[in-house]
């Protein structure tokens, strides 16, 4: 099962969806992981609903983090706000399928982060702890 998770993780890393960035967006954010160099930036477009219309992200690193990201965008396509603000380091892992250790754990869950972070209009990525249950 997990081969199948891999091929996944690397078919998302070759050909990651939704790579690019958005104009005209209503949030964004960019940021990277010192530790290993990893860089995302996520745009999204939220309609008047409260509904991300369109979601981007670009951005360069491992395969972890750039599938990831890829595999987040694909997922919040459509979801509203709300639920886009409930997802959490589960949401993430789960979908990457795979057992991530603690060094992977910030390129994971780097997306996620710079989503949060831009969705919340926080300067910067280091206010979310991925050891918070909030998060």
């Amino acid at each position: 099962m997990d081969d199948l998770y891999r091929e996944n993780i690397l078919d998302h890393y070759r050909h990651p969806r939704y790579k690019g960035e958005l104009e005209p967006h209503t949030h964004s954010h960019r940021e990277h992981n010192p530790v290993c160099g990893d860089e995302i930036q996520i745009d999204l477009y939220v309609n008047g609903a409260d509904v991300v219309e369109k979601a981007a992200f670009s951005g360069h690193g491992c395969a972890i983090s750039q599938a990831g990201a890829s595999m987040l965008m694909e997922r919040i396509q459509g979801m509203p706000l709300a639920e886009v603000k409930a997802l959490g380091k589960e949401d993430i892992l789960e979908d990457l399928g795979i057992p991530i250790g603690p060094v992977r754990l910030k390129c994971a869950l780097l997306s996620l982060k710079v989503l949060k972070a831009g969705i919340y209009g926080l300067d910067n990525i280091e206010a979310l702890d991925e050891d918070d249950e909030d998060w």
